[in-house]
């Protein structure tokens, strides 16, 4: 699994089920005869009123293609909250749908000079267009039309900006705030029935892991989910140095030392993470299957209660749904997050368990054409704004909310905490409609939502986002998009180097002695070397300075 960016893990999926749960179309868009093709390069938008378009003036439609497989937009209009927009605002978005295949609908967009007037999707798709000039430049947007700018900022524009200077993608769920769902989870009943013992260090954790064994034969003691895509393993990575995310053993397999990249082989404090990790192994001390198990495996083991710690990348989500089960038929049963784990002597305020970056999920991209470029930028730019984000995911004002507290946050009605099940379900379906999402500021509504429930009603997940693993991930926006291309020199490096990374790291948990887990490891530093991971780590470097020196800029 890909660690850096995913749906589940971003407030997209997180805000939809407080109380339970607290992790563009036709009409007036663009004319067949419009739809000319642009020249290689880019489009420069056409020139405008100095006066910025009001929104719900007049009508605006635009078309939007969703590029996913597996994407299906909800009828814009048909939910009650989409419904208030289009009739309030004058906004009408028409779907192109994929049909199960996006690259090939796209394809065929592209070919036939019939595009959508928005194309929404991953990030990394959009420079294809762009080279092909078919994306509009957004800059001259952004000071006319002032919400991304203020909520977004330089250092994430910037960082999304394609090799021209120009920026064309508008992000959806960027945030000024730490995210995300990696920790340490403890199973409540057997801690308690354990006397509460001191659980801070790796010598707490191993010295309970090793009296859960002696007092319960069936139980797991350590739980960290599926060994080989790293998970739980490369989380206790992070214990054994200061401010060394797992995100440098599981996603860059490299670390940074004086300015660049080295070997996470190389690294010793890689080599002890490795060591604890193969002892809990060997000594049964962890789950025997780790390497082989299936997700559904995983959570059947935290559903039933069968896990005394478990620790993982995705860990809220897991663990949430665990405790919401466990605590059905007894109420004393269930899980709980604890700090990050960390070596003795070690500061454990500068354990960072995982890393989040700023620049959020995916984006959307107005393509050339648009008939209305501008106007669909005015309509992204209202929905990113605190407006917009409440009309969108809250709803209209006078059902959900009404009002705004001296922070500009929706002042909660009755209605919102008096009929979970039906607000669930409206807020549910506007999921597939937040195109630009602004978590900087919604999240802060999460939270006001869950603070203003009684505390036996408060969401498990964000309980221990907001006292925990929030403050407990690393910011690493710097090294988003730095992996070489999979076709170049250091691409092909980089494939074989995860297959041998992979190959060592489940070699050194199944080895039979601490002497062995040393030798693995540092043959594989030899065959890393062997295969080129110094041009590698060399290329990442270069890209890592160059995000740096992008976000600096002005």
């Amino acid at each position: 699994m890909n660690n850096w960016v995913k749906k589940g893990m971003g407030p997209l999926a997180a805000v939809m089920a407080l109380g339970t749960v607290i992790s563009g179309c036709s009409g007036g868009g663009s004319a067949p005869a419009d739809k000319a093709a642009a020249p290689n390069g880019t489009q420069t938008p056409a020139a405008s009123s100095s006066e910025p378009w009001k929104i719900g003036s007049e009508p605006i439609s635009f078309t939007l293609f969703g590029n996913y497989g597996w994407y299906t937009m909800p009828p814009w209009g048909k939910d009650i909250f989409s419904k208030q927009v289009q009739e309030q605002y004058k906004i009408n978005i028409t779907a192109i749908n994929a049909g199960g295949n996006a690259e090939a609908k796209l394809s065929t967009m592209i070919v036939s000079k019939d595009l959508p007037d928005v194309i929404w999707g991953d990030r990394d798709k959009f420079e294809r267009l762009r080279e092909n000039g078919v994306l509009v430049p957004l800059d001259p947007y952004l000071d006319k039309y002032p919400n991304l700018k203020k909520w977004a900022g330089d250092e994430i524009l910037n960082m999304l900006r394609s090799k021209d200077g120009k920026l064309y993608m508008f992000p959806n769920w960027y945030t000024n705030k730490p995210t995300g769902n990696a920790g340490y989870v403890v199973n409540k009943k057997i801690y308690e029935e354990l006397g509460k013992p001191k659980l801070e260090t790796t010598d707490d954790l191993y010295n309970y892991l090793k009296l859960v064994k002696e007092k319960y034969p069936n139980i797991i003691p350590f739980e960290p989910g599926q060994a080989k895509e790293g998970k739980g393993v490369d989380l206790l990575f992070s214990a054994f140095a200061e401010n060394n995310p797992a995100s440098y053993a599981g996603t860059l397999r490299a670390v940074p030392k004086d300015g660049k990249f080295t070997s996470i082989f190389a690294d010793p404090v890689y080599k002890e993470a490795m060591i604890f990790v193969n002892k809990l192994h060997r000594e049964k001390l962890m789950t025997q299957d780790a390497l082989t198990q299936t997700v559904d495996q995983v959570r059947e083991k935290l559903n039933t209660g069968r896990v005394a710690v478990y620790a993982d990348i995705t860990a809220t989500d897991y663990a949430s749904k665990a405790d919401a089960e466990l605590s059905k038929s007894d109420p004393n049963a269930g899980y709980f997050m604890i700090w990050p784990i960390h070596k003795p002597g070690l500061d454990k305020n500068k354990i960072m368990v995982a890393h989040y970056d700023r620049l959020g999920w995916n984006a959307a991209a107005i393509t050339a054409t648009a008939k209305d470029p501008e106007k669909i930028f005015a309509v992204l730019d209202w929905m990113t704004s605190p407006d917009g984000m409440r009309q969108i995911v809250w709803g209209p004002e006078g059902m959900y909310w009404k009002g705004l507290d001296s922070e500009g946050l929706p002042n909660l009605t009755d209605k919102f905490f008096s009929e979970p099940a039906e607000r669930t379900k409206n807020m549910n379906a506007t999921n597939d409609l937040q195109f630009v999402g602004n978590s900087t500021y919604n999240d802060k509504i999460k939270v006001k939502a869950e603070l203003s429930l009684p505390e036996e009603k408060r969401s498990w997940e964000t309980k221990y986002q907001d006292a925990i693993t929030w403050k407990t991930h690393m910011d690493l926006t710097a090294l988003r998009g730095i992996e070489p291309p999979q076709d170049s020199p250091e691409g092909i490096i980089r494939e074989r180097w995860i297959e041998l990374y992979k190959k060592v790291r489940a070699q050194a948990i199944l080895a039979k002695s601490e002497q062995e887990v040393i030798e693995i490891i540092d043959k594989g530093e030899k065959d890393a070397q062997t295969l080129g991971i110094e041009k590698l780590n060399e290329y990442l470097t270069k890209r890592w300075k160059e995000n740096e020196e992008k976000m600096k800029k002005k």
